[in-house]
């Protein structure tokens, strides 16, 4: 299968090498060099990857629609209802065929959650964190999509915790979105929170670009069973009746391979895996909403000061 990956930066890449590693006839398109080629480019293949910046994304998401070419979009698919309304509508004709990027859906922990009873779940948390000063080499923060008003941010970027959230407890309500800022870049969230409800529990979300140590933990607290998951560490434990300390090895590019296994089959008509949570197009419509609708729920308390090149 021919698939073009549209987008050179480090996902964009990361999607180039696992379509090679699966065996498909990969090519990469820097978004920046696409002005005349893409046309062509999609005229000469099967299925599309898109891993630009949020913000330019509905175009791309209609030229595919308009020549039936199914396409993984990189998470989050819109940074508001608005936008997100006209990417669902422009990608109807191939969303059972197109996936978005939620790969933390293909982490085992997550999965082994779907699959378990938690009705007795009455409070929840899910956070993630990291200095963002540090995260890549070479890398900086004012030079990214991140740093961006609008498709940037850090609720944004890291709204997979979002996504697991709505996966494990469908139909939640929002409530306080409480977000910092930084006077270097306006409008760009750089720690949020947020307030997450549903009939008889409640629970929030909350991401940030300052914590020292990388930190990615869920806790769950339930009448019967308290769950703390720390991602990072790989270190599980389970309390209450029938106490666990489960193992769910984990390598974390095998989730986007997953991921990607499963948009190929999609794109060639075969039957992908038998994971319950693949975020095929059709079936995001909830969890794509919750994030948008947060992003615009954003108030901003204040700013910090931490230097942010």
């Amino acid at each position: 299968m021919r698939v073009l990956v549209i987008g050179a930066g480090s996902i964009g890449k990361r999607h180039h090498q696992n379509l090679v590693t699966l065996g498909a006839d990969a090519r990469l398109l820097p978004w920046r060099q696409s002005d005349g080629a893409l046309d062509t480019a999609l005229a000469e293949t099967d299925a599309v990857v898109i891993a630009t910046a949020t913000q330019i994304r509905l175009p791309l998401i209609r030229a595919c629609a308009d020549r039936s070419l199914p396409f993984y979009v990189e998470k989050p698919l819109a940074h508001d209802p608005a936008g997100l309304a006209a990417i669902m509508e422009a990608a109807a004709p191939v969303a059972a065929r197109s996936v978005a990027g939620f790969m933390m859906r293909y982490h085992p922990a997550i999965r082994h959650l779907a699959e378990t009873d938690l009705s007795d779940i009455f409070r929840f948390g899910f956070e993630i964190g990291h200095d963002v000063t540090q995260w890549r080499q070479n890398w900086r923060f004012s030079d990214s999509y991140a740093a961006l008003p609008e498709g940037g941010g850090v609720l944004l970027d890291l709204c997979h915790e979002l996504d697991m959230a709505a996966c494990l407890f469908p139909g939640l309500a929002l409530g306080a979105v409480e977000s910092l800022g930084h006077a270097a870049y306006p409008g760009v969230d750089v720690a949020t929170q947020i307030g997450l409800s549903q009939s008889g529990r409640t629970g929030s979300v909350a991401m940030d670009y300052l914590l020292p140590v990388s930190t990615r933990r869920i806790t769950l607290r339930g009448t019967e069973r308290l769950y703390d998951l720390d991602l990072i560490a790989g270190r599980y434990s389970i309390t209450g009746k029938n106490p666990v300390a489960p193992e769910f090895p984990f390598e974390r590019n095998e989730m986007f391979l997953g991921l990607m296994r499963d948009f190929l089959a999609l794109a060639a008509g075969r039957t992908p895996s038998d994971n319950p949570l693949l975020p095929r197009l059709d079936r995001v419509g909830e969890s794509c909403g919750l994030i948008a609708r947060a992003w615009e729920s954003r108030r901003f308390a204040g700013q910090i000061t931490k230097q942010i090149p």
